[in-house]
């Protein structure tokens, strides 16, 4: 037994049964290992973005990490744009980097990188593996710290510690210590301050507070003490649909973010941050409450957002049983577009023929701004995001939602200049045979940069500019972007052949693009 085959029986005790990979030489012996565990599902992607962004899709699934195999570096550099969305949505990931071996670092051979210094900003814990009978410690304490509370852990294999002899000391799974206690403290807080202020009371959820059991709760506690009930901006995971509490976004241009909560005296946090600006614009706030507002933290990250939210309401004297107002029932009475594709069309078409307990990975950027609001219509699902503002998540956050999930339809929403930045994660999809539909909303440009010259003022531009924000000359062409990575697509440019594109797409399984012409 080696240094590798400890880490993967590590692995394997704790549940860690899918590797998402892109391996070097470093590697090989680990990749030895991996075929030696057939327990192991290995998954490769052709770029390091789509591993690191396939774990994450992975982790928002299942609570649970997948591992990451990357290879020196450079491969974790090329992965750390996904890291950021996944460290952003509090994701728990096992990142394990191969580096030379220990004694081939003094000799600055090609790859030699400080891994240390790239891994650190965008993961909670990194460690260095010191040698052979270093694996199984480090390897148990990655996976301890990728749980408590979640988020991205980095391990660093030296080649020799992966080939070196190595022992497997009797160990089971690692022991997990359980969430903090409720802070009765902050609930008694937090409950004097909803009721000194009726009306003008908002909470933001986030994380498990986002899940449809904690979320009726919420809107218990909203309904009975009239609370606005909010979500972030940019949502990691929230279940949503028919029969489902549903929360108002907190929309992304400043003017609007301020003015729906300019009459919000009292914030309440539940698993959230205070809501800021994504960007500094001259003369608008960096906060989005008042500075008045009074901001109050119920439970943060890594603390039992289900149990806080119960005492709360216990405190608050709020009823199971009391009548709930913001149930979503049927979709408001809108006839079916027809005629040229618009992006509206395709929100209104989509949420109405969503899949019972579908997965809805939304990286439209501008395009699907309305499938939110509509969503809380559709058939009950879960809604993702990338949380951290990076594009580039929405093809390989589907792909390991639909590795985590394989029995659930996933849908991702995709605006074209994000989709190419890891188009690759198609040719993931192909071979391992996902059931993925891939909507591409196809405005050939980058439409929210247009956005943002405007707010900044630029309300016309010129031929240098039209060209960095436009895909035109040439045109991207993403039906035979799929077919090439071996995905099934075809082109929409009416309403009437999205629509039955769509109903193809989701009455068979495995992927399909629609490349949507708007």
């Amino acid at each position: 037994m080696n240094g590798a085959d400890v880490l993967c029986d590590v692995l394997l005790a704790n549940d860690v049964t899918v590797c998402f990979a892109n391996p070097g030489t470093s590697e090989m012996h680990f990749v030895a290992a991996l075929d030696r565990k057939p327990e192991m599902r290995c998954v490769l992607g052709l770029f390091e973005g789509v591993v690191t962004g396939a774990a994450d899709g992975y982790a928002r699934m299942t609570d649970r990490p997948a591992a990451t195999l990357l290879h020196t570096g450079p491969g974790l550099a090329n992965g750390l744009a996904n890291m950021h969305n996944a460290r952003r949505a509090f994701s728990p990931m096992i990142n394990i980097v191969g580096d030379h071996a220990s004694y081939h670092l003094p000799l600055d051979a090609p790859l030699t990188s400080d891994i240390e210094g790239l891994a650190a900003p965008m993961s909670k814990w990194v460690r260095r593996i010191e040698g052979p009978a270093d694996v199984q410690p480090a390897t148990e304490a990655a996976f301890r710290a990728s749980l408590t509370p979640p988020g991205v852990t980095t391990l660093i294999l030296p080649a020799d510690a992966a080939w070196g002899d190595a022992a497997l000391a009797p160990s089971g799974k690692v022991v997990l210590p359980p969430p903090p206690a409720v802070n009765m403290d902050a609930v008694r807080k937090v409950a004097a301050a909803i009721r000194s202020a009726p009306g003008r009371v908002g909470m933001i959820v986030r994380g498990q507070a986002a899940r449809a059991d904690a979320l009726e709760l919420a809107g218990q506690i909203s309904t009975a003490c009239d609370v606005r009930l909010f979500s972030e901006v940019l949502i990691a995971r929230m279940q949503r649909g028919r029969g489902r509490v549903a929360p108002t976004r907190i929309p992304y241009p400043i003017d609007a973010a301020t003015a729906l909560l300019r009459d919000i005296d009292v914030l309440v946090l539940v698993g959230a941050r205070e809501p800021v600006a994504f960007f500094a614009y001259p003369g608008k706030p960096g906060r989005l409450v008042r500075e008045d507002c009074q901001v109050l933290t119920l439970a943060t990250h890594g603390d039992d957002l289900h149990a806080a939210l119960e005492a709360l309401g216990d405190e608050l004297g709020v009823r199971p049983s009391q009548q709930q107002t913001m149930f979503a029932t049927a979709f408001p009475e809108e006839a079916a577009p027809s005629g040229t594709l618009t992006d509206d069309a395709i929100a209104l078409s989509v949420a109405r023929k969503l899949p019972d307990n579908a997965i809805v990975c939304d990286e439209a950027v501008t395009s699907a701004r309305r499938f939110f609001a509509l969503s809380a219509f559709a058939a009950p699902h879960d809604y993702m995001m990338g949380t951290g503002g990076s594009i580039g998540g929405g093809i390989p956050m589907a792909t390991g939602a639909a590795i985590a999930c394989p029995d659930r339809k996933v849908i991702n929403l995709e605006a074209d200049g994000s989709g190419m930045y890891t188009v690759q994660g198609l040719w993931t999809q192909a071979r391992e045979n996902l059931d993925v539909v891939t909507i591409v909303f196809s405005n050939r440009t980058y439409a929210i940069l247009h956005g943002e010259m405007r707010n900044v003022g630029v309300n016309a531009i010129g031929e240098n500019a039209r060209r960095m924000l436009d895909l035109d000359q040439p045109a991207l062409d993403w039906v035979s972007l799929a077919k090439g990575m071996g995905v099934e697509a075809a082109r929409a440019d009416t309403c009437e052949r999205f629509d039955a594109l769509l109903d193809s797409a989701l009455s068979r399984r495995g992927p399909f693009l629609i490349e949507a012409l708007i």
